[in-house]
């Protein structure tokens, strides 16, 4: 009975450790997509005092260079990252740094295990860290359409809470964690897609006011080159009737006010038809 009793006690370890293990793995790569530097501070000074128990692989985050580098650059991105447009800029150029910082910490997260599963580790460390990346840097470029500063310093500070708030829990309530993280991708892979939409239309629209992007012929002799034109503008025009109706159901058009409108975009659909 006690050997029973000592074996549920040890596969109950072994079972925190394993999720312990995949929480950090996974709460450093996500968190490195967003504030690498950040990650790399709490690491470094709560190892260094002995608050976290990190695998000897990541034992070089307590080194007080390293401590002392991360939080520089964390300073320095704390003010930038407020910045409109240099903000965008800042993430533009750390795509090649947070991901592959990502992988490495997933990596070393999971501690002295085979070389297979190492460069897993690293695979699926770097995968998370992009996603984390993209969605940060897609968010924040839309933001930056933005007239007033005040939404970029908002989503800045919201993002250095959720870094901080995010290992905490990584490594004091793994569980809860990893139930967070589950949604978080949910959430990514809904997003991201209309996120890249969204960005494709806004660079096209500034590349067109810069001259970098050539505008589409309006007219062309070619039927099948102007079909889409076409089907495009027939779209556009429903969605305007739709709107109408949203309007006139609402009261803030007249009956008369909605016919005259309508009648004027019935009238454009036939001629450019």
């Amino acid at each position: 009975r006690s050997e029973s009793i000592s074996d549920i006690h040890r596969t109950m370890e072994n079972y925190e450790a394993l999720i312990a293990t995949v929480a950090l793995m996974m709460g450093a790569s996500w968190a490195s997509g967003v504030n690498l530097y950040a990650v790399l501070l709490v690491l470094g000074l709560g190892g260094s005092t002995g608050n976290i128990d990190l695998p000897a692989e990541l034992s070089a985050l307590e080194d007080p260079l390293v401590i002392g580098a991360a939080g520089i650059m964390y300073f320095i991105e704390f003010f930038v990252d407020k910045i409109p447009g240099l903000d965008s800029a800042w993430d533009s150029i750390h795509t090649f740094i947070r991901i592959p910082a990502g992988a490495m910490l997933a990596a070393g997260a999971v501690g002295d295990v085979t070389p297979a599963l190492e460069i897993a580790a690293g695979i699926l460390g770097g995968g998370v860290a992009a996603t984390s990346h993209a969605t940060k840097a897609g968010t924040r470029l839309l933001i930056n359409t933005s007239p007033e500063p005040f939404s970029n310093w908002t989503a800045s500070l919201s993002g250095d809470v959720l870094v901080l708030s995010g290992l905490w829990t990584a490594l004091k309530h793994p569980e809860v964690f990893l139930v967070l993280f589950v949604v978080f991708l949910m959430i990514a892979i809904w997003a991201l897609p209309k996120l890249w939409r969204l960005l494709k239309i806004m660079l096209t629209k500034i590349g067109r006011f810069l001259g970098l992007v050539k505008a589409p012929p309006v007219a062309s002799n070619d039927p099948d080159a102007s079909a889409p034109a076409i089907e495009q503008q027939q779209i556009d025009h429903i969605v305007a009737l739709e709107r109408l109706q949203q309007l006139r159901d609402k009261g803030a058009l007249t009956e008369a006010e909605f016919e005259q409108q309508k009648s004027k975009i019935l009238k454009a659909s036939v001629d450019q038809s």
